[in-house]
């Protein structure tokens, strides 16, 4: 294992959706390990290494309100895009006016967390690379607020802050319970037949242990 970062993240909503109910979205209790994974890879990508998440540490009170958003309810689909990549002429676009709709989703408010992750490099890595290389960049881009892309929690509009966890024991919540079967990540072995994992996850004195738990497929 390298060494690992901690990274406290916040914000003033998130959604991190239940996959049975993705219609009118109600959000997981807690951050998951792969919306933790994501926020990590906004941060900091490269192809020579591999986030894991070893446990997120809950700080705020975990807390929902309900909103309404409008989205749109239709998607452009495959084959209309690879009829234009041939010269095809069926419009790409999407009305809106036409296609959006108003749904409800139950969402956390006033998030914080301390995320416990490490890497590990890939084959893709140059011969170059090595882990002190990979950390000392990695925590220098925490340090300067650096990222390739907005982190988010869950959902583009709900914005991710973060900032390097300045060290020291992390005041997390004084609670503990079963949250249930939870979305590990995304098994992304064979690209045409993407498969979800889950695990069961635990809420133990503020913090969701990730590290060696077993993988549902």
């Amino acid at each position: 294992m390298s060494q690992g970062v901690q990274v406290e993240v916040w914000g003033d909503y998130a959604l991190f959706t239940r996959p049975e109910l993705k219609v009118e979205r109600v959000s997981y209790d807690v951050m998951t390990p792969s919306a933790a994974r994501g926020i990590m890879d906004a941060i900091y990508w490269h192809p020579g290494l591999v986030w894991h998440v070893d446990r997120i540490h809950v700080l705020s009170p975990i807390a929902f309100t309900s909103i309404r958003r409008n989205e749109v309810k239709d998607k452009i689909s495959a084959a209309t895009v690879q009829s234009a990549m041939t010269g095809g002429s069926k419009p790409q676009a999407i009305i809106t006016g036409k296609s959006i709709q108003q749904r409800a989703s139950l969402v956390l408010t006033n998030v914080r967390y301390v995320i416990d992750c490490h890497f590990t490099m890939t084959p893709a890595a140059n011969p170059t690379d090595n882990e002190g290389k990979f950390i000392d960049i990695a925590r220098r881009r925490l340090a300067r607020g650096q990222c390739f892309h907005q982190p988010c929690f869950g959902c583009r509009e709900f914005p991710a802050h973060f900032r390097a966890w300045p060290g020291g024991p992390v005041p997390a919540i004084d609670q503990s319970r079963p949250l249930g079967l939870m979305l590990y990540d995304m098994d992304y072995t064979d690209r045409g037949n993407i498969q979800p994992m889950f695990f069961m996850a635990e809420l133990t004195n503020g913090v969701l242990e990730v590290a060696g738990k077993e993988v549902l497929r």
